[in-house]
């Protein structure tokens, strides 16, 4: 088999975003307790990129209302970054208040998703990012950006990568170069996703690219393969695959971060998160909520468990 024309990296980066997006669509509301105990399995897996919530408004989303007592609570470890979503100017001060200094922005390239939720096109709402990245730099908080429906738009459907361009420019011109390409819709597909991926890396090498799948339609695992050919090496998951935007009708939650561990683990590439530690983090979330978790290793466990257990029954026998 002709393997010349696949490129595979030594380590991909995980970013768990669980402790935000995985927990923003469930029902049951995880206590200030329970959510600092799901950061400190997650930073013992190895991980070192944690979304710890967001500071949006409460009645918005009343599963991040305590994000505050969170950031305030957690035990911080070196070489760890601790992050969080913030929509504008007031939540990155409500963010710099508790003690955060990483913060993420979030725009959707799609304008009709925009104004349906916002009432703002993307180039408004990115207009009024400008004091946020001013408070920033007075304050040494790092920020990040995501484009949200990056991928499509349940009112438009495909996005055209001029789309997606037009908002990638308008980051630069803030200064933000560490860059999310969200797929809250999981309509996202692997050629798709190379395809612009690629002319993303291409076009703008001083970005460094994020990739964010929800696995709506089953095929955000094919979509990190794609986006690793195209020369991407950060992805986000959510441990158990909890998850879901409550603004998209029937999304689904985000890629299991133990699935994507264990396939690139499968495939010799290494991430730095123990799956063992992983996959007890995301059975210790899907108690927590109440339900089955969207995680298939969860359910079937690890390709090497089989083995080792065959294994077990031989040494046994004999």
């Amino acid at each position: 088999m002709n393997q010349s024309n696949m490129i595979w990296p030594d380590k991909v980066t995980i970013c768990e975003v669980g402790l935000r997006d995985g927990l923003q669509n469930e029902k049951i509301i995880l206590s200030v307790e329970e959510k600092l105990e799901l950061l400190d399995m997650v930073v013992a897996s190895g991980i070192k990129v944690i979304e710890v919530g967001s500071f949006v408004h409460p009645k918005a989303i009343p599963q991040m209302a305590d994000t505050e007592k969170v950031v305030q609570r957690m035990k911080r470890v070196d070489g760890v970054e601790y992050r969080a979503l913030v929509p504008n100017l007031k939540g990155l001060e409500r963010a710099h208040a508790a003690g955060l200094t990483k913060a993420k922005l979030t725009v959707s390239v799609s304008e009709s998703h925009c104004i349906n939720n916002f009432n703002q096109t993307p180039l408004e709402m990115m207009e009024g990012f400008i004091p946020c990245v001013e408070y920033a730099a007075k304050h040494n908080i790092k920020v990040s950006g995501a484009l949200s429906s990056a991928w499509g738009c349940a009112f438009e459907g495909k996005i055209p990568v001029q789309q997606i361009e037009k908002i990638v420019r308008e980051y630069l011109k803030l200064g933000i170069t560490v860059l999310s390409l969200s797929d809250a819709t999981g309509m996202g597909n692997p050629r798709q996703v190379y395809e612009i991926g690629k002319y993303m890396v291409e076009t703008f090498p001083q970005i460094k690219w994020v990739l964010h799948f929800h696995n709506t339609r089953d095929m955000a695992l094919s979509n990190i393969l794609a986006g690793i050919q195209a020369g991407i090496t950060t992805f986000d998951g959510a441990f158990g695959g909890l998850g879901g935007c409550p603004y998209i009708p029937g999304a689904s939650g985000n890629i299991a971060t133990e699935d994507v561990v264990h396939m690139l683990h499968e495939m010799g590439i290494d991430t730095g998160v123990d799956s063992l530690k992983a996959i007890a983090t995301a059975r210790t979330a899907q108690q927590m909520v109440d339900h089955q978790a969207e995680s298939h290793v969860l359910k079937a466990g690890r390709c090497e468990d089989l083995t080792n257990e065959r294994v077990r029954h031989q040494n046994n026998k004999s």
